[in-house]
């Protein structure tokens, strides 16, 4: 990509590079071992004048003044770690399930827990087994850029499976006293009991279980 007399680069001429792209992978840039790290130097230099931000190691994004695109937080959690989908309290919250707003964006992995902060916000993955790792759909944000995002019915499973050694503290009332489950009423419950199978837990069974019947309730009242 850049010539020997071409390493350095201003930062001018970088911005005309990368502006129709909504995230800076530096391995896109690099093709040798020297452009390695004259790279590294100067995003350090552009970091400190404000010029680009790093959302994590060998990704950046222009600043908000200079970038043409701005992708939501949805598309920067799917990049950022991979394999991942947007889950759990953020995408219950997104369904309207939950009242609280949600800050973070939650995410399920197959890879390690894992946590980022940047300048853009936190970005948070829980681990599941990869067999477990479905109930995930194509969503495009306001940029047209795809993102992966849980299913409202797994997301819920998630949740819960996530959560299973709380659930038993709270008690049978914690799906409307504690977590304030709302806007339940279209969820799918054999879908609820399909995803619940992929973890292979009894104890998560039989909360979605108990969770049907709150929806029935909630349904009739």
């Amino acid at each position: 990509l850049f010539k020997e007399t071409r390493l350095y680069m201003k930062y001018g001429q970088f911005k005309n590079r990368v502006l129709s792209l909504p995230l800076i992978k530096s391995r896109d840039l690099i093709k040798s071992e020297k452009e390695t790290q004259i790279m590294r130097n100067q995003f350090k230099r552009w970091q400190e004048k404000g010029l680009v931000i790093k959302l994590k190691r060998g990704i950046y994004i222009l600043n908000e003044n200079d970038r043409k695109i701005n992708p939501s937080r949805q598309f920067i959690a799917n990049q950022l770690y991979a394999p991942s989908y947007v889950s759990l309290e953020y995408a219950l919250n997104f369904y309207g399930i939950i009242p609280e707003r949600v800050m973070e964006v939650t995410s399920i992995t197959t890879k390690k827990t894992a946590r980022f902060s940047n300048g853009l916000g936190s970005f948070v993955y829980q681990r599941i087994k990869p067999s477990a790792f479905r109930g995930f759909k194509a969503v495009k944000d306001e940029r047209g850029l795809t993102y992966l995002m849980a299913e409202p019915e797994k997301a819920i499973v998630d949740f819960l499976y996530l959560n299973l050694s709380t659930i038993k503290t709270l008690g049978k009332g914690v799906f409307k006293d504690s977590y304030r489950f709302q806007n339940i009423g279209s969820l799918h419950q054999n879908k609820l009991k399909e995803f619940s199978k992929l973890f292979k837990s009894n104890r998560l069974t039989e909360n979605i279980k108990i969770l049907c019947e709150f929806i029935k309730k909630e349904k009739v009242g």
